[in-house]
Order: C-alpha cells, then sequence, then structure tokens
C-alpha cells in the first residue's frame, strides 16, 4: 500500500468508545448512532421481548436476563465517508476492569450524563481514567424527554465533579413535556424534531439566526425569548470553543438530547466527526509508535472465550496502532516463543461478523486464537517492542477458591488461568501455603468466574470470604531492602499471574502504617500488565 493512501485511510478514522453510569441510556446512544451510520434500520431496547428487536450490542445470555452490559462490544459502521469504530463499555461497577482496559484502545471518549441524576460516582472513577491519559471527552447530557435538572446545573456538576472545563456546542429548549428541540450552537442551526424512539425523523428546521422572527411562529414567543437570552449569555460566559484545548484533553463539549426519541443526536455525530482525533500516536517502553509508520503494530486489550457457544472459540481484539494488518501474514508475537499467523480475521457489527483482508490503524479486529494470546500482548512486523498503559487495577474484594473436587484440580488450573488471561478477574497465590485468592472490582464477577469455570472447564469451585482491604504491587530501587521487606512480611506476600510481588493488606490503617514505616518501598494501586 502507498503511504499516501495509508495516510488517507487514517484520516478517516475515528475510534471512541461510549461510558457511564449504568442506566444513563448509553446502550441506547450506541443503538441510535449505529442507526444513523446505517448499520441497523430500527434500534432495540436491552431487555427486548421481540425477537428482531433487541439491542445489537447486548447479546451475551446474561446481559439480556439483566437489561445490563457486562462485556465490552466493538462495532464499526461509516458516517458521511468517516470510519467510526465504535465500542460499547459496561457501565456496572462489576465490570470496571473490562472499561478501563478499553479506554487505552480508544482515541477519544463520549461520556453520557443521564439529565435527571448527574454525575454519579461510577461516571468519576472512569473520568479519572481518562484523566490519565488525557483522552479527548465529549459530554452527551441525556433524557431530556424527562424532567431534569436544569442544564446549568447539570453543567456547573461536571465542571466541579469531573474536574473538567465544560463547552456547550448544543442548548435544549425547555425540557420533559415541553422539550421542544435542540440549538446547535457549533453551527448556529436550529433543529425541531419530532419524537421517534425507531425509526430516523427526517423533520429539521434550520436557521442560520436566532433572532429570526420565524422562530417565535415554530417554538412560541416565550420559548424563543428564552432560546436568545440562553445563547447570548453561553456566547458571552465560555470563551470560544478551541478544538486543540478538547483534544489535549482540558475542555468537554457539551450536547443535550434524548437517545430515546433521536433528539441531538445528529448534532453530536456531525460535530464529533469533524474534530474527533484520528488515531494517534501510542507509547511502547522504548519508543512512540506513530499511525503511519509503513510497519504494522498492535496489542491486546481484550479477550473473549467461548463467544459462540456452540464452538469453543476465544477471540483476542487487538487494536492496530501503526501499518497495515493483513490477513495470513506471520507476526512476531513479542511475548511469545514463535511469530503467529492468522487466517481468521473479523471486524464486528456486535455478534455479527465479517471475515477482513486488511485493517488499518485505529481498527479494532477480532483474531481466533487457541491460547496463544493475552490482554496486553503486542503483535509487530517483527520489531521487538511492547505497548505500555494497559493496567490491573488493585481489586475491591478477595475470596479464597475452594476446590470441591480433587479429581478435577487441572480442568480448575486451567480454567482459571485462562479466565485471568480474558481478564475477567486477578489471581493472586499466597507465597506461605500456596492459597489461591481471586480478586475482583464487582461481586457479579465471582458468579460470572463460577458458572464458566462449571459449564466450561468442569471445575467445581467454592469462594469463601477473606478479611482483605487491598492488593498493592510493589517494588524498590534498593533490591537488598526489598528481599528484606518480603522476608519479613512473609505471611502477606503474594504473586500476581505474572508472577509479580503483591503485598496483600488486611486494613487501610495497617496499610498506611506499614507504608510509613517502609520508605523505600514502593506500593502501586495499579500494574501495567
Amino acid at each position: 500500500m502507498s503511504p499516501m493512501s495509508l495516510k488517507e485511510e487514517i484520516q478517516k478514522r475515528r475510534t471512541f468508545a461510549i461510558i457511564a453510569h449504568p442506566d444513563a441510556g448509553k446502550t441506547t446512544l450506541t443503538e441510535k448512532l449505529l442507526l444513523f451510520g446505517g448499520a441497523i434500520q430500527t434500534a432495540g431496547a436491552v431487555k427486548s421481548n421481540k425477537i428482531d428487536t433487541g439491542t445489537k450490542s447486548d447479546w451475551m445470555a446474561i446481559e439480556k436476563q439483566r437489561g445490563i452490559s457486562v462485556a465490552t462490544s466493538v462495532m464499526g459502521f461509516e458516517y458521511k465517508d468517516i470510519k467510526i469504530n465504535l465500542l460499547d463499555t459496561p457501565g456496572h461497577q462489576d465490570f470496571a476492569e473490562d472499561t478501563y482496559r478499553t479506554l487505552t484502545a480508544v482515541d477519544s471518549v463520549i461520556m453520557v450524563i443521564d439529565c435527571v441524576k448527574g454525575v454519579e460516582i461510577q461516571t468519576e472513577k472512569l473520568m479519572e481514567v481518562c484523566r490519565m491519559r488525557n483522552t479527548p471527552v465529549i459530554c452527551f447530557i441525556n433524557k431530556l424527554d424527562r424532567e431534569g435538572r436544569d442544564p446549568y446545573e447539570l453543567i456547573e456538576e461536571v465542571e466541579q465533579k469531573l474536574n473538567i472545563q465544560c463547552r456547550p456546542l448544543s442548548w435544549p429548549i425547555g425540557m420533559g413535556k415541553t422539550f421542544k428541540g435542540v440549538y446547535n450552537l457549533f453551527d448556529h442551526k436550529l433543529n425541531l424534531f419530532t419524537p421517534s424512539q425507531r425509526k430516523l425523523s427526517d423533520v429539521r428546521q434550520s436557521f442560520e439566526d436566532v433572532n429570526d422572527p420565524e422562530l417565535e411562529e415554530l417554538i412560541g414567543k416565550s420559548y424563543a425569548n428564552q432560546l436568545r437570552d440562553d445563547v447570548e449569555l453561553i456566547e458571552g460566559v465560555y470563551p470560544d470553543f478551541d478544538p486543540t484545548e478538547y483534544l489535549e484533553g482540558k475542555v468537554a463539549p457539551v450536547f443535550f438530547g434524548s437517545a430515546v426519541n433521536n433528539f441531538g443526536i445528529n448534532e453530536m455525530l456531525d460535530t464529533f466527526i469533524k474534530i474527533a482525533p484520528a488515531p494517534k500516536s501510542r507509547r511502547t517502553e522504548d519508543r512512540e509508535v506513530t499511525p503511519d509508520e509503513k510497519k504494522f503494530s498492535g496489542f491486546v486489550f481484550k479477550i473473549h472465550a467461548n463467544m459462540d457457544p456452540n464452538h469453543r472459540n476465544r477471540i483476542a481484539f487487538l487494536r492496530i496502532c501503526s501499518g497495515t494488518f493483513e490477513r495470513n501474514k506471520p507476526y512476531n508475537h513479542v511475548r511469545g516463543p514463535k511469530p503467529l499467523r492468522f487466517s481468521n480475521v473479523t471486524q464486528f457489527m456486535a455478534q455479527d461478523k465479517e471475515m477482513i483482508d486488511e485493517a488499518f490503524p485505529g481498527d479494532i479486529v477480532g483474531l481466533y486464537d487457541t491460547g496463544n494470546l493475552k490482554i496486553g500482548d503486542t503483535l509487530t512486523d517483527g520489531e521487538d517492542m511492547q505497548f505500555v498503559g494497559i493496567p490491573s487495577f488493585s481489586p475491591e474484594i478477595f475470596r479464597e477458591v475452594v476446590n470441591k473436587d480433587a479429581m478435577k484440580t487441572k480442568q480448575l488450573e486451567k480454567g482459571l488461568k485462562q479466565l485471568m488471561e480474558e481478564g475477567v478477574a486477578q489471581l493472586f497465590t499466597f507465597d506461605m501455603g500456596s492459597r489461591k485468592v481471586v480478586g475482583t472490582v464487582g461481586q457479579l464477577q465471582f458468579e460470572v468466574i463460577q458458572f464458566r469455570l462449571k459449564n466450561e472447564y468442569n471445575a467445581t469451585v467454592e469462594f469463601h470470604p477473606m478479611n482483605l482491604y487491598k492488593a498493592c504491587w510493589i517494588t524498590s530501587k534498593d533490591k537488598k531492602q526489598l528481599e528484606e521487606f518480603v522476608r519479613s512480611k512473609n505471611r502477606h506476600i503474594a504473586h500476581d499471574k505474572d508472577g509479580k510481588l503483591v503485598f496483600m493488606a488486611e486494613s487501610k490503617a495497617w496499610l498506611q502504617m506499614v507504608m510509613d514505616n517502609y520508605p523505600e518501598i514502593e506500593f502501586h494501586f495499579t500494574s501495567d500488565i
């Protein structure tokens, strides 16, 4: 492929994730974006009784039962000649680890906020992860078809709680029963919509100027005057929107709408493709890799085993960072003993997959894998390098693994190894007594692990509660001091699945005391995979 056309392919791509607190309307927004992109004809709801209108992005049985997303889904569609790769993440905090890792594979983020509830605790956590990487964020305030909070108040809360400056680029007219539409401050156009939950509406009035007297005929005098006041106030109070500040993660453009009624999504999508970043460069341990380098490189950020219950397949999700990825070409598996080639390469429309021959920087492809790959692995066209920055977070809940069938020890070992490589949870093995402890971010994961060990590996386990507060990875510049620390705290030392040293703290106060007593030991609450 000529360098020119590689550059063109890169410029055409936008790879982003949708993040939100559970129930803010994230999966509905995903559906509507696919609807606008022409990828689907009608949008569905997560809990749907009609066979043909279930959502495209929630397809695991457990997701349909509970009406929540528990795994990140990857979808691609084209909109106005731009190839959009969209990752819909689980909002449920028990699956936050999956979401954190997904954020390493995208170039920007759309954050959905419920106009009734405002900023919630899970959103704050997700925003911290975006902060770590200066990821550009667009904020979509959703559910304006309901009586919610004052738009100014919501923006102020976003600024304070999420520690980011906001700049409204669209503004609502009315709310709840009196919701009339959205004025686009970016293009100075007013779009009036009729509510339609399933199909796209074409009824749109464009206004170059809010002072046009025809505005009053459409929305009434009081709404027209209110909108003029709001526009004047916003233009007066907020500095002009600067795309560079957005790209640096300093300013979040804010859009208002109602995903369920297709209100305000078009404005956001049209602005998104103009301002959102094309694929960016990525850091490895030794150097920065730019997307337009000729040689291919990419990293695995997610693994999904048994996506299809009829075939025991395992799919590794690969983010392409540079060059062109080609099917059937052998690539250097940096951690592994030998090169790997992939004859089965797919791109996704939720669970609908299409086989592809090549892919470009920014694309997410699925590689069918028999167990060679794990999260954090780098694939390259020859160079030995390792992409960095895929975090493992310290778990919140710990349980000891108790094997209920001694004859199935091998199956249990294999099952635990594969599920941990998939990133479902983290495994810690104590130095003393070799006890195995699973750490997760939420309760629901233990149910998922127990269920999958039984059904996929024929191993039966119980999880016994443990009195642990935190798992901290430990390092020190002074090797002697580290050895001395490990010796003196042997009962509390474990290794993670990669063999890294971990200190298992029983309480917050005790951890603080140990940290004060051993200043030369560094305690880390995240670990790069």
